[in-house]
């Protein structure tokens, strides 16, 4: 008899808590960001494809494991790498580890990206807090039957992102003289680069940039209840925006690049909520 959602999270959340202290504060890893978890003091890390009902990653730039131990003195839970609905995978198995996160404890939630600007006023280089996102997947993670315990039918999305947690961030990039942006993310499925006609659209939209991955989890995060950040590493200028072809290595190479600058930035983050 095939396990339900509910059942498979207490499954995996019980595996992880026989192995893992207790987490306060989760985060999800963006394309060519893995390298943070370095940041993590008395480490534990569990490939994905040792824990019972998780996915496992297939994209260059995504490790694929769970790690466990402490940053400025809080106890974290981060996945190095993520899935994609581009993948093949669905969204209810996207955002699984959200779930299990949640049944183990956490109350925040920081959602890391690598995305494209289509703000003229933002660069390749730049870190963007997210304050609001548009979904054109035309799908929603909460489609089918509701997991009572983990929240109601119909969440509200009126502040996805902390506005708590986004003045932090704001705080500490002023501390540390990092240029944070600030602006609304689009989840594109991918793994297609938009065209310029796409990139015109949104932008007329209001979009600031544009990403393959996030919205999902961030959706599923406000179900739970956890306070939610999101951050994006603007690798590119977006599809049309300038000359030259868009490929994956430079989206990880740009990643790599600022990784100094990240690294302080979430540790910054770490302290200070």
């Amino acid at each position: 008899m095939a396990l339900t959602m509910a059942a498979k999270i207490k499954e995996t959340a019980g595996f992880l808590k026989s192995k893992l202290s207790a987490p306060e504060v989760g985060m999800i890893l963006g394309t060519g960001l893995g390298s943070f978890v370095n940041k993590i003091h008395r480490e534990i890390e569990i490939p994905y494809r040792s824990i019972p009902h998780f996915l496992y990653s297939t994209v260059l730039g995504h490790t694929g494991s769970l790690v466990s131990g402490e940053i400025a003195g809080k106890n974290v839970l981060v996945m190095n790498g993520r899935f994609h609905y581009y993948e093949g995978y669905e969204l209810p198995e996207i955002t699984f580890p959200v779930r299990v996160m949640a049944e183990l404890g956490i109350k925040k939630l920081i959602v890391t990206n690598a995305a494209g600007a289509l703000n003229p006023e933002f660069s390749p280089g730049d870190l963007m807090v997210i304050r609001d996102h548009l979904n054109f997947s035309g799908i929603n993670p909460l489609r089918g039957p509701n997991l009572e315990l983990q929240g109601e039918r119909f969440p509200d999305l009126s502040e996805a992102y902390n506005l708590e947690m986004i003045k932090i961030a704001q705080e500490v990039a002023l501390k540390l003289e990092i240029k944070l942006q600030t602006g609304v993310y689009a989840w594109m499925t991918g793994p297609s680069y938009e065209t310029p006609a796409e990139i015109k659209a949104l932008s007329v939209l209001g979009v600031d940039a544009v990403g393959m991955s996030t919205v999902p989890e961030v959706i599923v995060a406000n179900h739970c209840g956890l306070k939610t950040l999101g951050v994006s590493y603007l690798t590119n200028v977006a599809a049309g925006l300038e000359s030259g072809r868009l490929n994956h290595n430079i989206v990880l190479n740009r990643a790599k690049e600022s990784s100094r600058v990240f690294h302080s930035f979430m540790v910054g983050i770490m302290e200070a909520i």
